[in-house]
């Protein structure tokens, strides 16, 4: 379906009040959306209260615990990306450049299995192709107004008054103040009284390996009376998602194509559930990918004048992760 079409459609399904389901790449290229009760059956979901999930599941006594074996790109590799844009936020092209990396890895479950052990605000399985359990909002439309909680700085729960530290650290408030910025005014273009309803407050999250604390953002809007009936077109005018991208966005996304190589796909869109009133999604990160036989856990971050390579080599391997229960 190419994005006209499908900016039609949710348009159509929303002035009609119907619930669907859909999924946006970060390119933009292969958007796909589905009636609720014809979501293909290769698809299993799990974003917040909507999902297709027949029953809660419980881990059985003995199951294998869940490792992910990694093989990561070295640090001169990483590098040479990380001085390309760093090049290019010296000449002004960009202030903020978020730089995501494949790295090959081991799984001993499926997807399929680690999808019903994964604990996450937003999750989904595509068999044989992705899984994402991602703990990032894009936007949420509830009462006739819009949400979005940008995810800016991770750090490890366990350094030492960890919570003080990311945000103390003027790089990582330079970096979320910018994603701030770009999604304020994101939002200023579909809804009015735009404001900031919660400022760098902190989440937990546990994983199989560590706990990691993430730094988010509260911006909230309100929209008109027949939003719904726009509802792809909010929708698209919002992408790609400023904290997955940078700013500013266009410029910015021109530099991720010349560093990283290739398309991210799926990776970094956006999936979300609407159910004749309200939305919910998420941003497609923390993604593992399927070709053939072979695994691939895509992670990354953002880069600033401030940043230095030898801490956001280090982020991209911290975020190699499964939060399973």
């Amino acid at each position: 379906m190419n994005i006209s079409d499908f900016e039609k459609k949710l348009n159509k399904w929303g002035q009609e009040c119907v619930p669907f389901l859909f999924l946006i790449d970060f390119e933009m290229e292969n958007p796909e959306a589905w009636r609720l009760h014809e979501v293909p059956k290769e698809i299993s979901f799990s974003l917040h209260k909507f999902s297709n999930e027949k029953k809660k599941y419980r881990s059985p006594l003995g199951i294998a615990k869940a490792e992910v074996r990694s093989h990561p790109i070295t640090y001169e590799e990483y590098k040479t990306k990380f001085d390309h844009i760093k090049k290019r936020i010296a000449f002004g092209d960009s202030y903020l450049t978020n730089l995501t990396v494949k790295t090959k890895v081991e799984l001993n479950q499926s997807l399929e299995e680690l999808y019903s052990r994964v604990s996450a605000k937003y999750k989904v399985c595509w068999k044989d192709k992705f899984l994402v359990f991602s703990p990032e909002t894009f936007v949420k439309i509830e009462n006739k107004k819009i949400f979005s909680f940008p995810m800016k700085g991770t750090i490890e729960a366990s350094i030492e008054n960890a919570e003080m530290l990311i945000l103390a650290d003027t790089k990582e408030r330079a970096e979320h103040i910018t994603i701030v910025d770009l999604i304020r005014n994101d939002l200023s273009g579909v809804a009015t009284n735009v404001n900031v309803k919660r400022f760098r407050y902190i989440d937990k999250i546990k994983t199989h390996q560590k706990d990691l604390l993430q730094v988010s953002s509260e911006i909230y809007g309100d929209l008109p009376d027949n939003y719904s009936a726009h509802i792809g077109s909010i929708l698209l005018s919002l992408l790609p998602a400023g904290s997955v991208s940078g700013a500013p966005k266009n410029k910015t996304v021109q530099i991720i194509r010349e560093v990283e190589k290739e398309k991210r796909g799926y990776y970094t869109g956006v999936v979300g559930c609407f159910d004749g009133t309200n939305l919910d999604s998420g941003v497609m990160i923390r993604f593992i990918e399927q070709e053939g036989n072979q695994f691939y856990y895509r992670s990354g971050g953002g880069i600033t004048s401030q940043s230095r390579a030898e801490s956001e080599y280090q982020e991209i391997l911290n975020k190699i992760y499964v939060p399973v229960y």
